[in-house]
Formats: C-alpha cells, sequence, structure tokens
C-alpha cells in the first residue's frame, strides 16, 4: 500500500528545528469494476458475478524535522477489508491487520521558504514485512465442502517483501490563493514471489508475486479562511502494479493490494 502526503513549510516559513508531527489519514474504497485492457466488462455487473472488495485503511504517520530541509518519517497502515468470493474457493473475506511499514528520509532541493514559493522534495524510504501476507479464510471447494484458503491478493495486508521507495513532492502558487501540487512515488520490490498458494491452476499462477508498485497524484488545494488548520483539496491520483519489476525477477501472480489496480502477465485487469 502507498500513500504520499504533499507538505509546504505553514504560510511559507520554514519550519522549527527538531519538530515533531504526528497524522492520521483515512481513505475507503470500494472496488467491483472489471476491465481487460482499457475495455470495461459491463457484463459482469449486469450478469451480478462481479467481484467486490471494501477497503478501510487508516495511516498512522511520525514526522521529525531535523531542520529545514531534511527530516524523518515513518508510517503504519492499519487495514479493514472485506471480499465477497464468487469463484472456487467461495466465501466472504474478512481481514483487520496492520499493513507494511514504511521508513524514510525527506530532503527540500531549494531552502524553504523559497523567493518563488514553490519547492521541490526528494524522499527515500524503506518498506519493511510487516503486514500479514499469509491470510486465509473459511471457504468452500468445488464440491461444497468446507476448506481454508489463502485470501486473495487484493486483500492481503502486506506483500511480504523488503523494499525500497523513491517519491518526489512539488508544490507551486497559484490562481485564486490556492496552491498547486504534484506527487509520485515508485517502490521497488526486488523479491520475487512470497511462496503463498493462490489457489489458480494457470501456469505461472500458483504463486504470489512480491510486485513493484507506483503512485501518482496531484491537484489544488486551499486554506480554508479563519481556519489556519483547515483546508481542502481537489485533484485526481493513479496507482497500480506494473507488469514487470524494475529489479529482479517478476514470476507468479501479481494483483494489486488495496489500490485501484491489478495487471497479469498476460492481461491486464482494473478494478475501481
Amino acid at each position: 500500500m502507498l500513500g504520499v502526503l504533499c507538505q509546504r513549510p505553514k504560510d511559507g516559513k520554514p519550519p522549527r528545528k527538531e519538530r515533531w508531527e504526528v497524522s492520521f489519514g483515512y481513505r475507503y474504497m470500494n472496488s467491483f469494476r472489471h476491465f481487460v485492457g482499457t475495455v470495461e466488462q459491463k457484463q459482469r455487473e449486469v450478469l451480478g458475478n462481479q467481484i467486490r472488495n471494501y477497503f478501510h485503511l487508516f495511516d498512522f504517520s511520525v514526522n521529525y524535522q531535523l531542520n529545514s530541509r531534511w527530516s524523518l518519517n515513518a508510517s503504519m497502515p492499519i487495514v479493514k477489508m472485506k471480499r465477497e468470493q464468487l469463484y472456487v474457493p467461495t466465501g466472504e473475506v474478512n481481514v483487520v491487520s496492520q499493513g507494511d511499514a514504511t521508513f524514510g528520509v525527506k530532503r527540500w532541493l531549494f531552502r524553504p521558504p523559497t523567493e518563488s514559493q514553490r519547492n521541490v522534495a526528494v524522499g527515500f524510504s524503506v518498506k519493511a514485512p510487516t503486514g500479514q501476507f499469509r491470510n486465509t479464510f473459511a471457504a468452500r471447494d468445488r464440491n461444497g465442502n468446507p476448506i481454508i484458503a489463502t485470501s486473495d491478493q487484493s486483500v492481503q495486508p502486506g506483500d511480504g517483501g523488503l523494499g525500497f521507495a523513491i517519491d518526489l513532492n512539488a508544490y507551486t502558487p497559484a490562481p485564486l490563493g490556492t496552491w498547486a501540487y504534484f506527487q509520485s512515488v515508485y517502490l521497488f520490490n526486488p523479491r520475487n514471489t512470497n511462496g503463498v498458494s493462490t489457489f489458480r491452476t494457470r501456469p505461472g499462477e500458483e504463486v504470489m508475486s512480491v510486485s513493484d508498485q507506483y503512485l501518482y497524484r496531484g491537484g489544488i488545494t486551499r486554506r480554508v479562511p479563519k481556519f489556519r488548520t483547515l483546508a481542502f483539496s481537489i485533484g485526481g491520483r493513479m496507482e497500480g502494479v506494473p507488469v514487470r519489476d524494475l529489479i529482479g525477477r517478476s514470476d507468479g501472480f501479481r494483483h494489486a493490494r488495496a489500490m485501484g489496480a491489478a495487471r497479469r502477465e498476460d492481461e491486464e485487469e482494473l478494478k475501481r
């Protein structure tokens, strides 16, 4: 799971030295639309055989400001997920667990406050495999017999791999007292597969892949007048899993976890 927060010094002033900041974020998503490539499989909804995933993502973050340009950060997600599994093994998956934690460092390229009120930050972080990646649920096989099956990769809180991420954050003043922002992050997962069975029978899909992930996000934000600590923003985001990793092999079945996109070697399937 990936999440990035674009930060800029409040009121254009440099942050105080050795400042602690604790933040909390929440995100909800209902995933039910199916795509093959760019073609939406609308017949799935008509026939009532679409798969539904429900995600509640709680993100707890801590930031330690070393000086006006350097900061340390750590993040721990907590997830609550539900999946209606309509194909074998059938059943309802319910997961509540912590996800993969991240620990990183960030640096602003220009010392704030800048004369142009624009700035760019580059960050590096390590993703630790603290999330559960072997979650199972009570299911039934083709004959209706009760079994314990592996939960789908899309609702696994972790991926079992040690990875690292590079992120970019930028902001600039915009008209009407707003600020434009852009964020991007790419997670490198060198591990090939995690050895967890997918209950799939197609060649190459028997075990779960530990895949790279990416996220891009941009928009505008504005403070609410008379409320210095309150702001609203509007924008768009794109996130997903590439077909092949940039480092290491890309074997196994890959499916996005708690995100709006998933890809396989032989086709691209998006669920939003």
